[in-house]
């Protein structure tokens, strides 16, 4: 595993925990000041991008200015990815939309006239300019020898992953704890399975067992935390839990602390492939005034630029230079995606997230 890159900064657990703890909106840009700026556009995000952002921002400012003499100002507002999506919905004036999972993109324009429903696929790889999945966080030595998703079902195993209903790395966590379990209950083959009326009756007994299976995981679940970082501090400065289930970006960043901490990172051999998406937010942008930066700021992300920042802080690139360059640094992980194994966002959260979904069947606070 290759260490962070020369330009990044060296991150602690315990500054990403303490992230937390922090107001959820910050400034950055260029410009000498405020006054300066000729525009300012909002980036409404989750909060594992913090570090990420902070660098990209001024990197796109940089470019803006070069390109067209234009002074811009991006604010960002960072929390849960769904809490995000609901404050936009509510009336935050983000200009674009950068959060965990495109269900929570897909919210904001079921609720609100603010862009359109079809708006993944205007920009390439359906609007996920990186990609990341999931790893689990556990105490120096892992005295509980945790390594599989099986593990956290024992009873001598406490969990700490955030709230799904606020979340979007807890409903990556929640579905990569599902999928696991129909891996196990169907085989190596069980995306094809899931898919095959042949097998209907399988497949609906291995439904059963993984709900059985996740209902185990959250009954070792002493709290649930809003967001990622809440649940890391949680872990980290609080000193709760076992195992922490969080972004493998948002680990890695902090792995060369890890030792120090009292902590190591395990990586379950099989995950779910987690896609965030960006997205303009069509309706703001257009009365601010800044369709065009707005725009060009998202395009940015897919650069040679964008797409280094997205590798030199530990999320998979999807271009093909940047995914050669930071390959070393990525644990070997099995992937499924949540189309395969759960019909896609709708689907999955009608069944499993909907108020009385199975989440609410199997979790009690």
């Amino acid at each position: 595993m290759k260490s962070l890159r020369t330009r990044a900064k060296s991150y602690t657990l315990a500054t990403l925990a303490g992230a937390a703890l922090l107001g959820s909106l910050s400034l950055t840009g260029c410009g000498d000041s405020e006054a300066a700026t000729d525009r300012t556009i909002l980036n409404v995000s989750y909060d594992p991008t913090r570090e990420l952002y902070r660098e990209f921002n001024q990197a796109f400012a940089e470019h803006w200015y070069e390109q067209t003499g234009e002074r811009v100002r991006i604010r960002m507002s960072h929390g849960g990815s769904g809490g995000q999506s609901r404050a936009v919905i509510d009336g935050l004036e983000a200009d674009v939309v950068t959060l965990a999972l495109a269900a929570d993109i897909d919210a904001i324009a079921e609720r609100t006239d603010r862009l359109p429903r079809d708006w993944q696929g205007k920009l390439p790889h359906n609007n996920a300019p990186y990609s990341s999945t999931l790893a689990f966080l556990v105490r120096k030595g892992n005295p509980k020898n945790i390594h599989t998703w099986e593990d956290l079902t024992r009873s001598d195993v406490e969990v700490i992953t955030p709230n799904p209903k606020t979340s979007g790395v807890a409903r990556w966590n929640y579905l990569a704890m599902w999928g696991a379990a129909l891996q196990r209950e169907l085989g190596p083959d069980f995306v094809a399975k899931l898919n095959d009326p042949a097998h209907a009756d399988e497949v609906a007994s291995a439904q059963q067992a993984a709900q059985a299976f996740v209902a185990a995981i959250y009954n070792n679940v002493p709290v649930l935390d809003t967001a990622a970082r809440g649940a890391t501090n949680t872990f980290i400065q609080r000193g709760l839990g076992d195992v922490l289930i969080n972004w493998e970006n948002e680990i890695l960043l902090g792995s060369r602390e890890l030792d120090e901490a009292g902590l190591e990172m395990v990586v379950p051999p099989v995950s779910i492939l987690a896609e965030p998406t960006v997205a303009l937010v069509e309706r703001n942008a257009e009365r601010h005034g800044t369709t065009d930066v707005a725009q060009a700021y998202l395009e940015y992300l897919y650069t040679d630029v964008g797409q280094d920042l997205a590798g030199r802080y530990y999320y998979r690139p999807v271009a093909e230079a940047a995914q050669e360059k930071y390959r070393d640094q990525f644990p070997d992980v099995e992937m499924f995606t949540i189309d395969d194994v759960f019909g896609g966002w709708d689907e999955a959260n009608r069944v499993h997230f909907r108020d009385g979904g199975t989440f609410d069947q199997i979790y009690t606070p």
